[in-house]
């Protein structure tokens, strides 16, 4: 028996007053579907938007775009924040990558704007502050 399995078997002998071989079959079964419910896929793409959004730069840069409500480019969030030009860039295109800004060319400048995506991450942090 594996230390978590011992460990789950003293769990339901706490909640149960006993724990039968049968219990501890059923809850490791129960456990098992839930586990395969997990969208693996989804799973790997959350953890990347949300490591996107694990440094400071990058959520401060999408909250400023998202605050914006226009496209910005790196020129116009150089002012506010205290990181080089080529830092901005690079975090714009970490944030393009995981799916939480949009880059367009215009003439010589790129910009940028903040995808749905964002916006609403942005808007479901703001109400758990509420």
């Amino acid at each position: 028996m594996s230390d978590a399995t011992g460990r789950l078997e003293r769990y339901l002998s706490d909640e149960l007053g006993e724990c039968h071989d049968e219990d501890l079959e059923e809850r490791l079964a129960e456990l098992e579907s839930l586990d395969e419910e997990v969208d693996e896929s989804a799973l790997d793409r959350d953890v990347a938007v949300l490591s996107a959004l694990a440094n400071e730069t990058r959520y401060r840069i999408v909250r400023l775009l998202v605050t914006a409500d226009e496209e910005l480019c790196v020129c116009e969030l150089s002012p506010l924040l205290d990181v080089s030009q080529s830092a901005i860039s690079h975090a714009l295109s970490q944030l393009h990558d995981a799916g939480l800004v949009t880059r367009e060319k215009k003439g010589k400048w790129r910009k940028y704007e903040p995808t749905r995506r964002a916006i609403t991450l942005v808007s479901a942090l703001d109400g758990t502050r509420r």
